[in-house]
């Protein structure tokens, strides 16, 4: 499937450097604001989507009993309310793939909190490109808030602009395309990862038990299907139909395409789903959403603290896709542990590696963590 392509050119950049500084209030169509309400079953959808089985997110008997005496959201949540990745407008038709978010969490999501976000476009990059010769990076700055106008977490994202045409013709990931392909062996191994992850949960990790270089369990997740993108989908993203979908293309032409086999106007981010559609941009099968992955660093996180410590900090950046059939082991190390204006906290190393032992996801983190002495 061929996707209609245009070209980045020095008008189109232009027209974007003139937006710089620009704020939005990210409406509620397309990929725009899905999850304004933190409520119980929208927390649970997110969990679902990501596979986090923390009780902490879901169960409200054991949530009650935690320093919280609720039900709370998993940090990367922020992701279902706004997917802030640095999509600020511009060059239509030229594709976008999400490429990394550094997050600063500061208060915790408590289930009924409403979320308000407001967006800036804060910058804007070219570069040149072994995947599509011609880019541009551009950047944005979300800043998210509770119905007391209290911060939660500010974001910054980004996204690589590219032609399609010249990443088809590039060809740097159809020609190393390779199949993910498993034994009855390499399955069970994967199952009984996925069977071992440990979520620390009211066992609490003291920051005076952690060490310099010690591991974390991993977190994996795969192999990735159809369904467990819709799956986040569902959770994180949703989407629209029939005639409000029809309204918005008619809106925005370039956030569709038309099928060529059946003539139906489709999504583009029918790329995360369908193979020909992901072809069309110079990707060898349809991908996980970045903000799906990188959710899934933030539950290695979740798991590794417990419930009486908090995410502080998240970066993570997109460098290879993460294809159907792929699997991702989320792994860490501890590189760093300090006191800070008053905090107990711990840097960590993260990743997510496939299997074919490529790293596609480098990333750190920051934690806070209990300490005996308090």
């Amino acid at each position: 499937m061929v996707l209609e392509s245009a070209r980045i050119t020095d008008e189109g950049i232009a027209k974007l450097r003139a937006q710089l500084g620009r704020f939005n209030r990210p409406s509620r169509y397309g990929m725009g604001v899905y999850n304004e309400y933190a409520g119980r079953d929208q927390i649970r959808h997110f969990c679902q989507g990501i596979g986090d089985g923390n009780p902490l997110f879901q169960d409200e008997e054991y949530a009650r009993k935690t320093r919280y005496g609720c039900i709370t959201a998993p940090p990367c949540f922020l992701y279902s309310v706004y997917w802030c990745a640095g999509r600020v407008g511009g060059l239509p038709g030229v594709h976008g793939f999400h490429s990394g978010n550094d997050w600063e969490f500061q208060r915790t999501i408590y289930v009924d909190n409403r979320i308000t976000v407001k967006e800036q476009f804060t910058d804007i990059e070219e570069k040149k490109s072994e995947f599509a010769r011609r880019t541009v990076i551009t950047y944005s700055v979300a800043t998210y808030r509770n119905q007391r106008g209290e911060v939660l977490a500010r974001t910054r994202g980004w996204q690589v602009r590219a032609e399609r045409e010249a990443a088809r013709e590039t060809g740097k990931y159809t020609r190393k395309a390779q199949a993910a392909s498993y034994t009855p062996e390499e399955m069970k191994a994967i199952q009984d990862a996925i069977l071992a992850e440990e979520i620390r949960g009211a066992n609490p990790r003291f920051w005076e038990d952690v060490n310099v270089g010690d591991e974390m369990t991993p977190v994996v997740k795969g192999p990735l299907s159809t369904g467990d993108v819709l799956a986040f989908r569902a959770g994180c993203l949703g989407g629209l139909s029939h005639g409000l979908q029809l309204r918005e293309f008619l809106r925005h032409p370039a956030f569709s395409y038309k099928d060529p086999k059946t003539g139906a106007v489709e999504a583009i981010a029918r790329v995360h789903e369908q193979a020909d559609a992901a072809g069309g941009t110079g990707i060898p099968g349809a991908y996980d959403f970045g903000c799906q992955r990188i959710s899934w660093l933030g539950n290695l996180m979740t798991n590794w603290i417990g419930d009486d410590g908090s995410l502080k900090k998240l970066h993570a950046s997109l460098r290879r896709f993460n294809v159907l059939g792929d699997t991702q082991w989320c792994k860490g190390r501890v590189v760093k542990k300090y006191v800070q204006n008053g905090e107990h906290l711990v840097d960590l190393e993260l990743w997510a590696e496939n299997q074919r032992h490529e790293v596609t996801a480098p990333s750190t983190a920051t934690a806070a963590l209990p300490s005996k002495r308090e």
